[in-house]
């Protein structure tokens, strides 16, 4: 290595040949020993010569030194060629230098590393740094122990940004060298954010020789790694992979890595918070949670200890059982750490959360008895009783308000102090406020009712005190849900028996089962005494007797009488006081805390089966509905294409009447014209004056006769049709009933279009005020008779003998014409405007149902898209049950463990 240390450093002529001239020009004793080994038989001169170029190369003599270098044949060839390389490279002669440093081919892994170096060096002066990264990559796989070949990688990558190298080439010496100055610069790219695309299983290898190393560094590295992962799409595998790998390398609590524990915490429950199905957590918890528990403090392991215990009671088997025993074993070894209420009011904090994302409902009555729990300052007392104990008088008596009945209520009353009156119904999406008595009255007949009942009064004030109201105990009211969740609201409760016949049969049955079912709740008795007829000594008898039977089934039980007339109220007071009032008030509703988020936890699951039984009975509900609304569009197109034949036939049968009067009426009309004419008249030109006279008549005839009927039919035929309109628009009106009933709101609603008839009235005024025909030619026509008579006219007109047969013969025509075609061409020109009224009847009838039409079909449309969409929600729910029930079953596995640590507080308090 001494040898190469020289040959890389162009100093083998010094240690060769001028150990004894170390004061003399190297130039003058490597000629001198040229020349003198030049005198020899047998002479070599490649170590002189070699040595004469390192010279030259440092006077920088470039040229002679490549020409000592050119002929040199020994083992120093290879050197002496690299040494030319080098001089061609100070020359900036690139190409030459780097085809002979290409051409060096020699096993000597020093001599390929500074080759590699030097091409290194070359290229990077070319800008061509493509060759570059990949010939350092390549003296860095082929020596990666040589002097500053890694150093200098990773300055070149560093500088021009290739992470992923440098990342690799720091994975690479970390595990290799094992020095913590590779960890340490591994971890600073990730804290940098620089290894971003490796994948979590990445660094295993890394993070198992580092922690046979240094614990601190690998604890340090890891939660580096964790901070990189936790926003990525890769977090779960990271979780994995690092829970495998500490199960593997075996780390343990005894490693004191109190940190990396603290993010296995904060993991486990931002994975059971609800976001994540079961089956992608399935692979997951069981092994994070055993990693956990190794590496956790065995006095600090209440949280872990729990978590594992929960998990395995609700997954059983998914956890090895020698785990399981161990957090068993852990949990009796765990300090008192105090369970804060908030991590429980977080957690229904959360199922109220999910709930309402869900769009699920009934989370505020919960919600609100959850606020009565946390006023610690106010115990709260559940009064309660059989039916005729006297119960409703004796939380009169309290109250100093008659407002109680005595008659059975089905509601849930809470009274509590304050300033002011208020009193609001407590429903499962809100609080609605109530201000009179009427609504009162009909939430205490409604099963479903909670009524928050403030009001000032001194004895709840004076005792820390609230009252709940339930509706009388029978044995079978106490079988329902609601009221075991008022029980275990309640801090205590004081059952009012019947001062006459105190504590029969049925009320010790009702008892026992209210015991079992909230066993640490207080349970101590009034017995009523109202019947003024008892005195002090009977009274005394009464409760000792009733206690002993009482105390048979509830030896902790407290009898106490009362009776308003024995200063009932300060007794009452001091009863309540001495039996009422708990030790730990806090640990109590903490326990009622957890009760009521598994209550919630229950309520949610039900909702779901109620839910998709709601979707399915909508569904089909709507399916009927969309029916009955294809059904309707159906009838009124029926009854619409009815109207609109009736309103034309009718309007065709008055104008069909009034040709037929025309065309008999015009014709006589006509030939009435004959008077006019005498033997007097110009029958030259009588045939103009006839054909005038005729249209005078006709007209005159339209305008007083024709028009003015036609105007009445016209109005009659408009009323006739109003009243048609008025049919259909009630018809309308008792289909849109009928749908708004089954709605249950106004979401039908039909605007017939009246004005219909208002535009028919005007057009109708309009056409029959004039009409406008023109002159009919009635006798200027070229018939043959026409022609003859006219003719005959010109011609004997002038002959006062034939003016009595022209009269004859004019007179004869009039009389005997037809005028069928002339009274039906009148007609069809009288009738031409009214045609367009005709024509356009269809088109304004069928506006006056367009608007219903309208609303007919927008609303099937709607239904049909609700029904839609409700299948597919339904299809989803049924396909995909566990987006539903995953996120409750994780609540349901915080709530457990949560169990479990107040069963252990309760256990460690108890113990000392």
């Amino acid at each position: 290595m001494i040898l190469e240390e020289q040959l890389i450093g162009k100093t083998y002529y010094k240690e060769k040949f001028m150990k004894d001239h170390e004061n003399r020009d190297p130039v003058q004793i490597l000629g001198e020993l040229y020349f003198k080994e030049q005198q020899n038989e047998l002479f070599d001169l490649s170590n002189i010569r070699f040595a004469q170029g390192e010279v030259y190369f440092h006077y920088k003599d470039f040229e002679t030194a490549i020409f000592k270098w050119e002929n040199i044949q020994n083992e120093l060839q290879p050197w002496a060629k690299k040494n030319m390389a080098d001089a061609y490279f100070e020359l900036g002669l690139f190409s030459t230098a780097e085809e002979i440093y290409k051409s060096i081919q020699v096993e000597s892994l020093v001599l390929n590393s500074e080759v590699a170096l030097k091409l290194f060096q070359l290229y990077i002066e070319q800008g061509n740094l493509d060759l570059a990264d990949k010939i350092i990559k390549n003296a860095v796989s082929l020596n990666p122990d040589y002097p500053n070949v890694t150093k200098i990688a990773r300055v070149f990558f560093e500088q021009h940004q290739d992470w992923s190298s440098a990342v690799e080439l720091s994975v690479n010496e970390a595990t290799r060298t094992k020095l913590l100055y590779w960890f340490e610069i591994l971890k600073s790219y990730v804290d940098r954010g620089l290894t971003k695309t490796a994948q979590p299983d990445y660094f295993s290898q890394v993070l198992s020789t580092l922690y046979s190393l240094d614990k601190i560094h690998f604890e340090q590295f890891v939660v580096s790694l964790w901070n990189k992962y936790k926003n990525e799409e890769s977090f779960l595998l990271w979780i994995k992979e690092i829970t495998n790998l500490i199960l593997h390398i075996g780390v343990n609590r005894d490693d004191s890595l109190h940190e990396l524990s603290a993010l296995y915490e904060r993991m486990y429950f931002k994975l059971i918070d609800g976001k994540y199905l079961l089956k992608e957590l399935s692979d997951i918890i069981p092994h994070l949670l055993t990693a956990w528990l190794n590496i956790t403090d065995s006095a600090k392991a209440l949280l872990a200890s729990s978590a594992v215990l929960a998990w395995n009671e609700l997954f059983p088997a998914s956890i090895s059982q020698l785990v399981v025993e161990e957090a068993n074993e852990m949990m009796g070894h765990c300090q008192n750490n105090t369970i804060g209420i908030e991590m429980n009011l977080h957690l229904f904090d959360s199922i109220l959360k999910w709930a309402e994302n869900n769009k699920l409902t009934g989370g505020y009555r919960y919600k609100w008895i959850v606020q009565q729990l946390l006023d610690l300052q106010v115990r709260h007392l559940l009064i309660a009783g059989a039916p005729k104990s006297g119960k409703s008088l004796l939380i009169n008596c309290i109250l100093e308000e008659n407002i109680v009945e005595d008659t059975p209520t089905l509601a849930v009353t809470m009274f509590k102090n304050h300033d002011d009156i208020e009193i609001d119904e407590i429903t499962d999406t809100n609080k609605v406020p109530i201000s009179n008595e009427k609504g009162i009255a009909e939430l205490r007949q409604s099963s479903d009712s909670y009524i928050d009942f403030k009001l000032p009064c001194k004895f709840l004030e004076e005792n820390g005190l609230s009252i709940i109201n339930l509706p009388d105990f029978t044995i079978n009211n106490l079988e329902k849900d609601e009221m075991t969740t008022h029980l275990h609201l309640a801090d205590g409760l004081l059952f009012v028996l019947n001062g006459n016949a105190p504590f029969p049969d049925y009320e010790r049955d009702i008892l026992l089962n209210i015991q079992k079912q909230a066993a640490n709740l207080p349970i101590h008795f009034l017995v009523n005494i109202m019947d003024p007829i008892y005195s002090e000594h009977e009274v005394k008898t009464i409760v000792e007797e009733t206690k002993v039977r009482i105390n048979t089934y509830f030896p902790s039980a407290q009898v106490f009488a009362y009776s308003p007339r024995l200063k009932g109220k300060e007794h009452l007071s001091k009863f309540i006081n001495a039996h009422f009032r708990h030790k730990n008030i806090k640990e109590e509703r903490h326990k009622k805390l957890l009760y009521i988020i598994r209550k919630t936890i229950t309520y949610l699951l039900k909702q779901r089966v109620k839910t998709e039984n709601e979707l399915i009975e909508s569904i089909q509900w709507n399916k009927d509905i969309l029916a009955k609304l294809n059904g309707s569009i159906h009838q009124l197109s029926d009854v619409e294409m009815e109207k609109i034949q009736t309103i034309k036939h009718s309007f065709r049968t008055i104008k069909e009447e009034m040709k037929v009067e025309l065309t008999n009426t015009i014709p006589e009309l006509l030939r009435g014209c004959s008077q006019l004419i005498s033997e007097d008249s110009n029958f030259r030109k009588i045939h103009l004056t006839l054909n005038k006279e005729m249209n005078n008549r006709m007209k005159d005839y339209l305008h007083e006769h024709v028009l003015p009927k036609f105007h009445r039919s016209i109005q009659q035929w408009i009323s006739e049709s109003a009243k048609i309109f008025a049919e259909s628009h009630a018809y309308l009106l008792e289909m849109a009933d009928g749908f708004n009933a089954m709605f249950s709101n106004e979401r039908i609603k039909f605007e017939c279009d009246f004005k219909v008839l208002d535009d028919w009235r005007r057009d109708a005024d309009r056409i029959t005020s004039t009409v406008q025909i023109g002159e009919i030619n009635i006798l200027l026509r070229f018939t043959p008779s026409q022609i003859l008579l006219k003719s005959a006219g010109n011609l004997l007109g002038i002959l006062p003998q034939n003016k009595k047969l022209l009269y004859k013969k004019y007179k004869s025509f009039l009389e005997s014409k037809d005028y069928h075609e002339e009274a039906v061409t009148i007609a069809n020109k009288f009738f031409m405007q009214f045609e367009l009224l005709e024509n356009a009847l269809e088109r304004d009838i069928s506006m006056f149902f367009r608007h219903p039409f309208y609303v007919l079909r927008e609303t099937a449309e709607e239904i049909q898209v609700e029904i839609h969409s409700k299948q597919d929600t339904l299809s989803n729910m049924r396909s995909n049950p566990e987006v539903y029930h995953d996120p409750l079953k994780l609540f349901e596995l915080r709530l457990r463990q949560n169990e479990w640590m107040m069963d252990h507080h309760i256990q460690v308090h108890h113990v000392f």
